[in-house]
């Protein structure tokens, strides 16, 4: 199974407005961090569709190894050294 890139070593800060629908991109190729540009093309992934259910300041993956897509779980910090090296 194919891994994503990783697009940044922690989440995306972004606001979200109630009922707006985006894409978030699961492949990490995206020029338009964190959502979707259509750079998965050549990939095995698509992006997240979701709608927000309230507006607010979210936090969405970087690292694009998180089980609560496309919602930032700290998996981060297990993936890179003190140093930020990945591990």
């Amino acid at each position: 199974m194919s891994k994503p890139k990783i697009a940044q070593k922690g989440p995306y800060p972004v606001e979200l407005e109630k009922g707006q629908t985006y894409a978030w991109c699961q492949c990490g190729e995206s020029s338009s961090q964190p959502y979707c540009d259509g750079s998965h093309k050549d990939t095995p992934f698509e992006p997240k569709i979701f709608k927000a259910d309230q507006s607010k300041t979210a936090y969405l993956c970087g690292c694009k190894q998180t089980k609560k897509a496309p919602y930032c779980d700290g998996t981060h910090r297990s993936l890179f050294d003190n140093n930020g090296g990945n591990k």
